[in-house]
């Protein structure tokens, strides 16, 4: 059994405290034989959905948008077992990217015989202070749409740091994220036990 998991960096900081946390949760699925890589998503010029539904005529698991790589990040969720989306908290939500990947993704998938169902998806937050459970709502409002199972954690998937690696010193954090990579990947595995 060969399980996977991409996860998004919604942060233009590529190796920034949100790149730190998924690294974290990476690291745990690592130690349990499970595959996964980063996709910086944070920092490129993603056009937002412009609700013109022709996904819902086309049905080729693409956006008709073509001007970014949304279609390669679309491609890649689609093909893993597991999605981790992180971002930095920008006034109490998402990054734009972030934002642009659930909507142009998540109309993809529901035009598509909702493509992601059944796949594990779980957020992974970094901020400074306040808001995180605003944006860590907006990204699992996402996933349970699309009816992907959402693994907890002992705490809300977040941690708390300003500058790039800080992150690493909130130590309930820390642990917040290994307890979610330990909890994915038995998900994960009971997901696919007989495949």
């Amino acid at each position: 059994m060969s399980l996977s998991v991409v996860a998004f960096n919604g942060s233009p900081r590529p190796q920034g405290n949100t790149f730190q946390s998924l690294s974290i949760v990476l690291d745990e699925l690592a130690k349990q034989g499970i595959a996964g890589e980063i996709l910086q998503v944070g920092g490129k010029q993603l056009a937002g959905c412009k609700s013109c539904y022709r996904c819902l005529q086309n049905k080729d698991k693409k956006c008709v948008q073509t001007g970014d790589e949304m279609n390669y990040f679309i491609e890649r969720a689609s093909g893993a077992d597991g999605i981790l989306i992180g971002s930095p908290v920008y006034f109490s939500n998402v990054s734009s990217e972030v934002k642009a990947f659930i909507d142009r993704c998540g109309f993809v998938s529901n035009a598509n015989d909702k493509m992601l169902r059944g796949k594990v998806g779980a957020a992974v937050l970094s901020v400074r202070r306040a808001g995180a459970t605003f944006a860590y709502s907006a990204i699992n409002f996402f996933f349970g749409i699309s009816e992907m199972i959402i693994p907890c954690s002992s705490y809300w998937n977040l941690a708390i740091g300003r500058q790039p690696g800080e992150v690493l010193q909130d130590a309930e954090g820390v642990a917040t994220f290994k307890t979610l990579g330990n909890n994915m990947a038995t998900l994960l595995k009971q997901l696919h036990k007989d495949t």
